[in-house]
């Protein structure tokens, strides 16, 4: 039809040049779908890159946004208000033990940048210790802390005093904290590395060495927060709190939000040690407060643990030779194969499925919690179908 606009053209002749753009243009989404500029509809299991935990456009979040719009959409945080004031009391009853103090802003990867700076100024020491494999954004500090070489290696130098050592290995990390270590930084599963969940075990370890040796424990929880992984933060499937928790994505319901909590081990956080123009904005504090009660209200916490568990079986099911491990927590769900993930990604976008990748060789799916058993069949059964064409290597 000549009357349908495409914005494909438009954005490659003024776009940046740093994504890699699927030739698909989005164009409208509700609840578990989206669709195209030409009608096509596709289950979204990207959702955001794990924004969408809610799916697209929840009348609850909606809602808020219209009712805030016109009401006050800014006021920086040096004056109160009513709003923001509401979410910090709602959040502080949602987050581990011991995690009093929240810093809002505007996304996961300030929310990292933020963490760094809190760690060092409380303990008054420099370094700090990453994984292998660890995702923790593209802005300098918080790409320091990323380990994948391709996104650190253009920027050269970094901030210093930061190292990376292996995942879920209790014996590096022991020898690798000093006296000058500020913080270890992990992510309770790692996403971006390949949906890889810490052992209860290694997490308890961390937290323990870390109060030995007068360091700080950082979990980054930007996309295992807010019900992805069938709690509200993947640190409580073990009982652990940190002592600084970094989250983004899910915590708005689709609008632009960070935030950084915060323990008492936490100290001389003074006036102008940081800040930021957007942080606990109102319109981001409303639609945050809605998307926090509606994880609540709709029970959806805890259906991401039972729906994650059946849809895990299920592709474990398909035995594919192909696949060489499934894993993941809740709604989080990496799926190995023994060869490159990007044909398949390419495959299920063609059946209406859409998923990212974690690593060259894993499939990840990050469905909206609201997503239905048959939906998730419906999921699996494409992935099966992928697999077995001969096309895309099956």
């Amino acid at each position: 039809m000549s009357d349908i606009f495409d914005p494909i053209p438009i954005e490659n002749k003024y776009t940046s040049g740093v994504y890699y753009k699927r030739d698909v243009a989005i164009v409208r989404g509700k609840g578990t779908k989206v669709w195209d500029s030409h009608g096509k509809e596709y289950i979204d299991c990207v959702a955001g890159q794990g924004v969408a935990n809610l799916g697209h456009c929840h009348p609850r979040v909606v809602s808020a946004i219209n009712e805030q719009s016109q009401k006050l959409l800014t006021c920086t945080e040096i004056f109160f208000n009513d709003t923001r004031a509401r979410l910090l009391e709602k959040l502080a009853g949602v987050l581990p033990s011991g995690l009093n103090k929240v810093y809002l802003c505007n996304s996961g990867a300030e929310s990292v940048e933020a963490a760094i700076k809190f760690a060092r100024l409380a303990t008054g020491k420099k370094e700090i210790i990453a994984t292998m494999r660890g995702f923790h954004g593209r802005t300098m500090g918080a790409l320091s802390a990323t380990w994948e070489k391709r996104y650190r290696q253009p920027f050269f130098p970094l901030i210093p005093e930061v190292q990376h050592v292996p995942y879920d290995k209790i014996e590096k990390i022991t020898t690798a904290i000093s006296e000058n270590t500020a913080a270890v930084l992990v992510e309770v599963v790692q996403g971006e590395g390949g949906v890889r969940p810490g052992s209860r075990e290694y997490l308890s370890h961390l937290r323990q060495l870390c109060d030995e040796k007068g360091c700080l424990l950082i979990f980054d929880e930007v996309q295992t927060g807010f019900g992805r992984t069938g709690q509200w933060f993947a640190c409580q499937h073990h009982g652990i709190s940190p002592d600084i928790l970094t989250m983004g994505k899910a915590i708005a319901g689709g609008v632009p939000m960070g935030a950084v909590a915060m323990g008492e081990r936490v100290v001389n956080l003074k006036p102008g040690t940081h800040g930021s123009t957007f942080g606990g904005n109102p319109l981001a504090c409303a639609a945050s407060l809605a998307a926090l009660g509606a994880y609540e209200d709709e029970n959806l916490i805890r259906r991401s643990l039972e729906l994650g568990e059946y849809a895990r079986e299920k592709i474990k099911n398909i035995n594919h030779r192909f696949i060489r491990e499934v894993r993941g927590l809740g709604l989080m769900i990496g799926i190995e194969l023994k060869t490159k993930a990007t044909p398949y990604l390419r495959a299920l976008m063609q059946h209406g499925v859409l998923a990212l990748p974690a690593g060259p060789t894993v499939l990840r799916l990050l469905p909206p919690l609201i997503i239905s058993k048959e939906e998730l069949d419906q999921v699996v059964s494409v992935i099966e179908k992928v697999l077995n064409e001969e096309k895309n290597g099956g």
